[in-house]
């Protein structure tokens, strides 16, 4: 059955029940974050392209090729949001947030968008979980949101996801660390459009996946062999803290990242099983941002994390985590009467936290019993005529068949009680 349009190419969609993991999974990380104190923002889909060009940077793949750009009715010129940190920091200065205190410690979800060429792990409109902790330099924050990423994997029963760990140094440290890259790079057999990327962000050569490049790149110098005094003391201080709590690392000298903005740690979630798009969440320290977008001078660290990704490794590791039923109860009514008595009980299970729907447009037992095999359910409860006489309903575990008669008004106790078997 189709009305003939489909959804344009490239984007990701759920529906149930595969959405209804997406959804627990979300809901997972909301509780993480609200127990490490962080607040929820909900943000515009689209900003004005400037913020995006001077705070991800002219020379990413993600401005200078993967934007969805467009001129509104005013001649405006916006972007739909490919990453989520531009905009949060964006919200944040907007509406005063720094001056309630700091650090701000929020967290976002939804879409980004980005015009890749769309496979396996790779969408046009993917979804995020984007945390943000801005206005602080502790490296307690840089290890808290580590923590919180890597603790909510375990609650999802991800087990084989990698952290790689560098750190990107300073404003200090990095020029000089630059001009021995670019002496290095030029040295190199690249072609024209990487050549360019050396005098833009000779880091961003560093990321490039292609075999070729990555061939030449063995005895490239390393920014963490040129860390100044304050980038060195902070990085092994996050890792001493990562230690402590627990938290396997790989030092990783070549990890990079797609964007402009990252400083001192930068860090990825990895999963080996997901083959070419193996970064399953990622992010890092950006205290240069807020002045890169006209702002004050505020520090911040944060990640996003690719929800489309964390699925396709729950399912290829094959992991026990299912969201919560959609129905744990499905009513079948026999009879007007029976109709309006189940309507309210129904209500009264979903009142009490249980999961209930019913069969509708009075349908004979046959099939409407067979919509609460479909259910997934756990019971059903059949309601005639001759039950309401006696002031009970009817019962039915779907698993065994067994059916007992219960008094209406013990309904919702009695299935509180077997539902927490």
């Amino acid at each position: 059955m189709s009305s003939g349009f489909r959804a344009p190419k490239g984007i990701s969609e759920y529906v149930p029940p595969r959405a209804d993991l997406l959804y627990a999974i979300r809901q997972a990380f909301a509780e993480r974050a609200r127990l490490a104190g962080y607040g929820y923002l909900e943000l515009a889909v689209f900003e004005d392209t400037q913020l995006f060009r001077r705070g991800v940077g002219e020379s990413t793949d993600v401005v200078s090729k993967e934007m969805y750009t467009f001129e509104d009715r005013g001649g405006r010129s916006l972007t739909l949001r490919p990453e989520f940190t531009a905009g949060v920091l964006r919200a944040v200065l907007e509406h005063g947030l720094p001056g309630r205190g700091l650090p701000v410690k929020v967290w976002t979800t939804g879409p980004a968008f980005r015009a890749e060429r769309p496979q396996q792990g790779r969408y046009r409109q993917f979804y995020q979980l984007d945390l943000e902790a801005i206005g602080g330099e502790d490296p307690r924050l840089d290890a808290e949101t580590i923590a919180i990423a890597w603790n909510w994997y375990r609650d999802l029963g991800l087990r084989q996801v990698r952290l790689l760990l560098n750190s990107l140094g300073c404003k200090e440290c990095r020029p000089a660390y630059r001009a021995r890259l670019q002496e290095f790079l030029r040295s190199l057999d690249l072609d024209e459009a990487t050549r360019a990327r050396i005098d833009l962000n000779p880091l961003r050569v560093l990321d490039d996946k292609r075999p070729q490049v990555q061939a030449q790149l063995t005895d490239a110098p390393l920014m963490a062999d040129h860390l100044c005094a304050g980038c060195k003391a902070h990085h092994d201080r996050v890792r001493e803290l990562l230690a402590a709590l627990g938290i396997a690392w790989e030092d990783e000298p070549r990890l990079v990242r797609g964007l402009d903005y990252y400083t001192r740690t930068t860090y990825e979630f990895d999963h080996p099983l997901l083959g070419a798009q193996s970064g399953i969440g990622g992010g890092g320290r950006y205290d240069g941002l807020s002045e890169d977008i006209g702002g004050p001078p505020l520090p911040g660290i944060g990640f996003g994390l690719g929800l489309d990704r964390t699925i396709l490794a729950l399912e290829a590791e094959g992991t026990p985590f299912t969201a919560p039923p959609a129905c744990q109860v499905f009513g079948v009514a026999l009879g007007e009467t029976a109709e309006r008595v189940l309507f309210a009980a129904i209500d009264e299970l979903r009142g009490a936290g249980i999961a209930a729907d019913a069969s509708f447009g009075g349908k004979r037992l046959k099939g409407a019993m067979k919509d609460a095999d479909r259910s997934g359910a756990a019971y059903a409860v059949i309601v005639g005529e001759r039950d309401l006489a006696a002031g009970s309903v009817q019962l039915k575990d779907l698993a065994s068949g067994d059916q007992v008669a219960v008094p209406l008004t013990d309904l919702t106790t009695t299935l509180k009680e077997r539902l927490s078997r």
